[in-house]
């Protein structure tokens, strides 16, 4: 039996930020993570699936990661779910744009606010919420583990899949999210990792906001920045 998640990455953006779509195979329910921009080639994604979005999550509000958000409310109609530490980025989407030379895009209603040990639901599926400071005062990481989804009464077991990790701009393969933007903290950041991310099974695999997968055990092991972490 085949797996019940349906899992597209695709990079959008001038910053190429990691938007996941996270579906259930059965219900067709889904959760977008971080639509910085390209809401068309995320739509498209989601038609092609026949996926409903029941949840936008954005595990950071920096430009990048939440561009999109509006347009993409505007298309399903979907609640916006990040941590409330990170409104006041969210709230001077005109500062962050203005930094990058872009134009100011469109702010949706912040429905309901993340806390650490939170969890989010989709179809069978349930992630944990991680709270994550240190690229940003309320970024976040979602934690899927690996017996996903809940089984069903008198249906076949599917394979146990790795747990994954989408981690924002926290851990990224080799390397850690910048700390020097407004509310950075290296000395958070570094206990966040340390205290929740490297907590996790060494098997999990990390889906960073920027650039290419990972695992935690890899990370733990090769990482320059978490020497002595």
């Amino acid at each position: 039996m085949g797996s019940r998640l349906i899992h597209e990455t695709l990079p959008v953006g001038m910053l190429q930020c990691n938007c996941h779509i996270l579906g259930d195979a059965e219900t067709r329910e889904a959760l977008v993570l971080d639509p910085g921009d390209e809401i068309k080639r995320i739509e498209a994604i989601l038609v092609r699936h026949k996926l409903t979005v029941r949840a936008i999550v954005s595990t950071h509000a920096h430009i990048d990661h939440v561009g999109g958000i509006a347009k993409l409310v505007r298309a399903t109609g979907a609640p916006v779910l990040m941590h409330e530490a990170d409104m006041p980025l969210y709230q001077h989407l005109d500062v962050q744009a203005a930094w990058i030379g872009v134009p100011t895009p469109e702010t949706a209603k912040v429905d309901q606010f993340l806390r650490d040990g939170d969890s989010v639901r989709w179809g069978a599926f349930e992630a944990r919420v991680l709270h994550t400071p240190g690229h940003s005062p309320g970024s976040v990481a979602l934690y899927l583990p690996s017996e996903q989804p809940v089984s069903v009464p008198g249906a076949l077991a599917a394979a146990a899949e790795a747990p994954r990790l989408f981690a924002g701009d926290t851990l990224f393969a080799g390397s850690i999210g910048r700390t020097d933007l407004w509310g950075g903290s290296l000395e958070e950041i570094l206990e966040s990792i340390r205290e929740k991310l490297l907590r996790l099974p060494e098997e999990t695999i990390v889906y960073p906001g920027h650039g290419p997968t990972t695992t935690i055990g890899e990370e733990r092991e090769s990482n320059p920045f978490l020497r002595g972490v």
